[in-house]
């Protein structure tokens, strides 16, 4: 008999998503259930012994950015895009040919901060996603330099669209702005520097 060889299964981008919007589906349970403590403990069970049986076999660390075998770049881990991550909306990026960017996403209870309406913080990572996906380049992704912030009313829960251009670019910093709006229209604006990281840094904005 040869050496045993380890190798990793190949399982469909589908599926990924399908589970990761079980688990969506699971948070949100979570939260809003109304059931019984017997009820509850045995979805606790089941729970346990689903993340026991999904965890026999883990990356170390995060995910990362990793190469699919057609050498796409997948961010499955993202918090605000990833394909994985139970906690990202998922956020997704549309660009228009003049440069700026669009997304449209509904946000439910996993996402509140005061009742009924989306946690500030939760505004923030949305808009610094679109904001920095305006200067992001093949290749060459942008990082936060600066963010601001201009609440100008609450976002309630449910649909939510997130816009961005580009206002200027001044040597290594690309000037963005967007905003949030529901359908009671704009609720968060924001103003974004952002930076291409210097790969002779390590990573370190110029």
């Amino acid at each position: 008999m040869g050496l045993g060889r380890t190798t990793t299964p190949v399982v469909p981008e589908a599926l990924y998503a399908s589970l990761t919007k079980s688990v969506r589906r699971l948070v949100d349970a979570t939260i809003r259930s109304q059931a019984d403590p017997d009820t509850i403990q045995s979805a606790k069970a089941k729970i346990d012994a689903a993340s026991d049986e999904l965890s026999q076999s883990l990356i170390p660390g995060s995910f990362g950015v990793q190469q699919s075998v057609d050498g796409q770049s997948l961010a499955w881990g993202n918090a605000v895009i990833g394909l994985r991550n139970a906690l990202a909306p998922p956020l997704m990026v549309h660009h228009e040919s003049d440069g700026g960017v669009w997304a449209e996403v509904d946000l439910g209870a996993a996402y509140e901060g005061p009742a009924g309406h989306v946690h500030g913080g939760i505004c923030a990572l949305l808009l610094d996603h679109v904001l920095g996906a305006t200067a992001h380049q093949p290749g060459r992704p942008a990082v936060t330099g600066t963010l601001t912030l201009r609440y100008e009313a609450g976002t309630r829960l449910g649909p939510v669209r997130a816009e961005a251009h580009i206002d200027r670019v001044e040597g290594v910093k690309t000037f963005a702005v967007g905003h949030l709006a529901t359908s009671d229209g704009v609720t968060v604006r924001a103003e974004g520097t952002f930076f291409h990281p210097n790969p002779a840094a390590n990573g370190d904005a110029p």
